[in-house]
């Protein structure tokens, strides 16, 4: 009987957490959604049809490459789109990590993974690995990513319409949306000297050489700084972190 109990409690704390897992996946895609707008915006903006807009969040959907590219595109035209792609590549290359991380989560099979392919963001990246079970973690995964495809997509398609309609969107602050929701990622990143000193040479880099490059190469060499100051590990010293075991989840982001 006490066994038959103990499992009825274990059985109860793992629907909780998968329902936890679940609103917490909903909650971070109506807040994901929202900044959706000011990409269509700042899309149609660049001179992108609307059709063209909801295609490349359709098929790219990660919000950071799709800024940079637009970003770049709206300041150099078409003559920029080669530097446009590099930038947009770059940022998208931290999905690679996310899909490593995420590799046990997903489990295998070829479709599953395909169909993975497509959500692992850092959002649905972050909900999952904040839950301590493996079902929750696959929930908080799934439920992310398709409730934010979906919210993304419309609220692209809702800014676009905004944008064509209304006109400039820096008008109503929207071109600030995206670069504050960077800054909220990068904030609490900043509590070591390697990262500051990192976020601040890249930015004067970017500032000194954007005068004199099309649009898009001041920060692909800016990037440059990241990777110099990675390698050769200056300011980076410090205690080494205790070993975790496999199933604590990673709160301060990835390993």
């Amino acid at each position: 009987m006490r066994a038959f109990a103990r499992l009825g409690r274990v059985s109860t704390s793992s629907d909780a957490e998968d329902r936890r897992a679940g609103r917490q996946g909903l909650s971070v895609a109506l807040a994901t959604s929202a900044y959706g707008v000011s990409f269509g915006a700042l899309a149609t903006a660049s001179g992108l049809d609307i059709w063209q807009t909801c295609v490349l969040s359709l098929v790219m959907f990660t919000g950071g490459s799709q800024f940079a590219f637009i970003g770049v595109i709206g300041a150099g035209g078409l003559a920029a789109a080669p530097a446009a792609i590099a930038s947009a590549s770059l940022l998208g290359v931290r999905n690679i990590a996310y899909g490593m991380r995420m590799s046990p989560v997903i489990g295998d099979g070829f479709w599953r993974r395909a169909a993975a392919a497509q959500f692992t963001i850092d959002e649905s990246t972050a909900v999952s690995l904040a839950q301590t079970t493996l079902r929750a973690r696959t929930r908080g995964f799934w439920v992310t990513g398709i409730a934010i495809y979906i919210g993304w997509n419309i609220t692209t398609f809702a800014g676009a319409l905004l944008g064509d309609v209304l006109g400039d969107p820096r008008q109503y602050g929207l071109d600030a949306a995206a670069a504050a929701a960077f800054l909220a990622l990068l904030w609490p990143r900043l509590r070591q000297r390697q990262a500051i000193v990192v976020g601040v040479a890249a930015a004067v880099v970017a500032t000194v050489l954007t005068p004199g490059l099309i649009p898009g190469v001041p920060v692909l060499l800016a990037a440059f700084v990241a990777i110099v100051v990675g390698w050769f590990n200056w300011l980076g010293a410090g205690p080494v972190p205790p070993v975790e075991p496999d199933d604590v989840p990673e709160r301060e982001g990835l390993p």
